[in-house]
């Protein structure tokens, strides 16, 4: 349940965001949050059924597609295409961190997986590294339409 709060509702949001920015749709903060929570609740009930590793990924990304489409009212193709690229790079990210625990820092897959605590904990990096791109993101789009808010007046 640690996991939940610490982990997935935040990655929800990061996710929800991460959807908004990438669909250029414009960001409804309360509309955010709640399909953030809903999202982190997903990915916590997902991940507790017995299917294998996978599954979860593809039940999921139909569930961002769903929850955008009607809840957020994101376009159904801007819709697929955000949550693609987003479920890419959080699987990079994630990739890169625990690239880094297991190769760098020498921690086992073991130790890792053994203890929920240890497991959420060691995953928030990839988390941050995951949020500090979909800032780049936010950045870039912001700064681009200022500067074109600018040339068009």
């Amino acid at each position: 349940m640690l996991e939940l709060f610490v982990r997935l509702i935040p990655e929800g949001i990061i996710i929800s965001f991460a959807l908004y920015i990438l669909s250029n749709v414009k960001i409804d903060k309360k509309k955010l949050l709640i399909s953030g929570v809903i999202f982190g609740i997903s990915i916590y009930l997902i991940r507790l059924l017995p299917i294998h590793f996978g599954v979860h990924t593809i039940l999921l990304i139909i569930i961002y597609i769903v929850i955008s489409v009607n809840f957020n009212k994101i376009n159904l193709l801007k819709a697929i295409s955000s949550s693609l690229v987003t479920l890419m790079i959080l699987s990079a990210c994630d990739f890169i961190n625990f690239f880094m625990i297991v190769h760098v820092f020498n921690i086992s897959i073991e130790y890792l997986l053994k203890d929920p605590l240890t497991k959420t904990l060691l995953g928030l990096p990839g988390l941050g590294l995951f949020f500090i791109i979909i800032l780049v993101f936010y950045k870039i789009k912001y700064k681009n339409s200022e500067e074109s808010n600018h040339v068009s007046n």
